[in-house]
């Protein structure tokens, strides 16, 4: 039975509301895997700073109490002492070269039949892919089972649970988690050699336990070889979901890792390299001018929008008017909302600036967000209570009416955020894409102006990360050959300056013309596999091969320090036919065939029409036609 940690609780309710409000939703996967009771062990991905514990103990199936490890010095002050101890902490000893003294409050929280939770990777990262797993969560589960056994500890014994936490955008405010938990590990298998006397016995049982923990959180993460890989896998899911919203989060991890295995086979068509390329360009020009493809493929953009195409000067100003409307009501679309957000916009401006903090680290941006914010609210919430208690003369009424009416303010406000939040982006994008198209020519960036937008940020290297390590290479892992050379697979050690965004009217017009690029990209790629044959595969991770296509095996020796001597190490590529990648696209949910037809906005990749708007000649009969943005186009997403 578990000591009170009051601590703990207090903690973990303040991270329910900060998650509540930051993230749309936090999807848990294999609960069904986490026993009820019984001592666990818990190995999670880190990806995330302080965002992942608060997300691991908040959704933890049964409520389960987790314990988090920490420096045992903090211990020695007995005040500190009771609130770590008080908030789910316990003492390790790193400096103690006997596993048993750096595991003993591992040991003792293990059996009182608790659950002991890890971050096997060490540290908080953004890379394309797992880099590395370490073993201290095999050590401290079999160095306790070797415990138990001598002292007679009864019960069931340890079990390790990997818990993978995969975001859709990880610093994105109103995005989603998905939290996946595999098969427990069971000691069974492990124990006999680790318990043996035969040098290097119980090392080889670690390491072995741990390939078995890295395999289970790559399979259930998604891994690219490279940068470039995984945002054209990014773009291109963006464009084939058009609703960032309408995948299935259930399936978000297996499409995502689908189509990061199809763009690592550079052979799987003649055009790839091409496909690549304007994949990549639109996704910089996305980053770069802070827009979605969701948003921008949300907006009305017929030719009509052009300035080539004649009008008269009453309909543009009809045009102006009805966005100007749109733009009103986006704002006071429900007279209500109107006081929670101006009571909440001190939260958004503190959480940007937060993120701008630490802008070089996208792993820390979406902590400083929710921290920055929940302290915000802790100051706002009171003074508003006081205020509006004080209004009413400080009687118990009073008190309980104005109580009532901040938490329905908060509530109020985190139910209809996500609607006003993105009708609010695509009014302020229908007005920057107004401002780009009827700019003059002129104003346009220059190409060679144009290219330091047209290239992907890549994050700085975290220097806690060891890419020489075994571990980090995710081929014999995930099964995913790296086909790229070594020069785009390893990036360079940089730190970004930060990317100013560029003026709307010098940058929109490329926008949607490499939005129509990438598209008819895209479309051409996917005919063209859909069309090559049952003969042609592309490469697929090992686990989705198994499922979907096969496994080509050799067994190689090697005698690297994750392998035990003699063990043999499986040199295995996963494939799937392209024709059944095309399919399982098409039946959760791609719009495959959408991509075929002709997008709105498509008729900027033809404009040269600076100075055309009076060549144009219209028929007597026809009629003037404009782009007036209805409040229902602006709200709808495209179909």
């Amino acid at each position: 039975m578990s000591d009170s940690k009051a601590l703990h609780l207090v903690i973990r309710r303040l991270a329910d509301w900060s998650l509540w409000s930051f993230f749309t939703e936090v999807r848990v996967i294999g609960g069904e895997n986490v026993p009820q009771d019984g001592p666990i062990i818990v190995a999670a991905t880190h990806h995330n700073m302080m965002i992942d514990p608060a997300i691991l103990s908040s959704s933890f199936p049964h409520r389960r109490i987790m314990h988090y490890w920490s420096k045992a010095s903090l211990f020695a002050n007995p005040v500190l002492s009771w609130v770590l101890h008080s908030s789910g902490n316990i003492p390790v000893d790193r400096k103690s070269k006997d596993r048993r003294v750096l595991f003993r409050g591992t040991f003792e929280t293990l059996a009182r039949g608790d659950a002991v939770a890890l971050f096997p990777e060490g540290t908080s990262y953004t890379e394309p892919r797992i880099m590395q797993v370490k073993d201290g969560a095999a050590w401290a589960a079999l160095e306790y089972t070797k415990w138990a056994a001598e002292n007679g500890v009864k019960g069931s014994g340890v079990q390790i649970i990997p818990a993978a936490i995969v975001y859709t955008n990880k610093s994105k405010y109103r995005s989603s988690v998905i939290m996946k938990f595999g098969e427990p590990l069971s000691m069974d298998g492990y124990k006999e050699q680790f318990f043996s006397d035969l040098e290097g016995a119980p090392r080889a049982a670690v390491k072995s336990l741990t390939r078995a923990i890295e395999r289970e959180l790559v399979e259930a993460t998604i891994n690219a070889p490279d940068w470039d890989t995984l945002y054209s896998a990014r773009m291109a899911r963006d464009l084939l979901w058009e609703d960032e919203r309408s995948i299935d989060l259930e399936e978000f991890v297996t499409i995502s890792q689908t189509l990061v295995d199809l763009f690592s086979t550079t052979d799987a068509t003649p055009n790839f390299s091409t496909v690549r390329r304007h994949l990549l360009g639109y996704y910089s020009l996305l980053q770069s001018t802070h827009l979605t493809n969701s948003v921008l493929s949300s907006l009305p953009l017929p030719p009509t929008l052009s300035p080539s195409h004649p009008a008269p000067l009453p309909s543009r100003l009809l045009t102006l008017s009805v966005l100007i409307r749109d733009t009103l009501a986006a704002l006071i679309r429900l007279p209500f909302f109107l006081f929670p957000l101006l009571l909440h916009a001190p939260v958004y401006i503190m959480g940007r600036i937060g993120a701008r903090l630490v802008e070089h680290e996208e792993e820390t941006q979406a902590q400083n967000k929710a921290v920055f914010g929940l302290l915000s609210c802790m100051m706002i919430y009171p003074a508003t209570f006081w205020a509006l208690w004080a209004m009413l003369w400080y009687t118990s009424t009073g008190a309980i009416v104005a109580a009532f009416t901040v938490w329905a303010f908060a509530y109020y406000h985190n139910k209809l955020i996500n609607d006003i939040y993105m009708n609010l982006k695509r009014v302020i994008a229908a007005w920057r894409v107004l401002v780009g198209v009827w700019a003059p020519r002129r104003w346009e960036l220059s190409l060679s102006a144009l290219s330091q937008y047209t290239t992907p940020l890549v994050p700085p290297e975290n220097p806690w990360i060891d890419k020489n390590r075994p571990n980090s290479n995710p081929d014999t892992l995930s099964g995913t050959p790296s086909s790229l050379p070594p020069q785009v697979t390893d990036e360079p050690p940089v730190k970004n300056a930060r990317r100013r965004r560029p003026p709307s009217r010098r940058i929109m017009k490329h926008l949607l013309r490499a939005r129509g690029e990438a598209v008819k990209a895209l479309a051409e790629f996917l005919t063209t596999l859909e069309a090559s044959g049952d003969g042609k595969n592309v490469n697929a991770s090992i686990h989705l091969a198994k499922r979907f296509g096969w496994v080509e095996e050799n067994s190689s020796t090697s005698s690297s320090d994750n392998v035990g001597d003699g063990e043999a190490l499986p040199d295995a590529n996963g494939y799937r036919q392209a024709r059944e990648v095309i399919a399982f696209l098409r039946v959760r949910g791609a719009k495959i065939a959408t991509l075929d037809r002709k997008i709105e906005g498509d008729w900027v990749l033809s404009s040269d029409e600076e100075g055309t708007a009076g060549e144009s000649e219209k028929g007597e009969d026809e009629e003037d036609v404009v782009w007036v943005p209805s409040s229902t186009g602006l709200k709808q997403e495209a179909d």
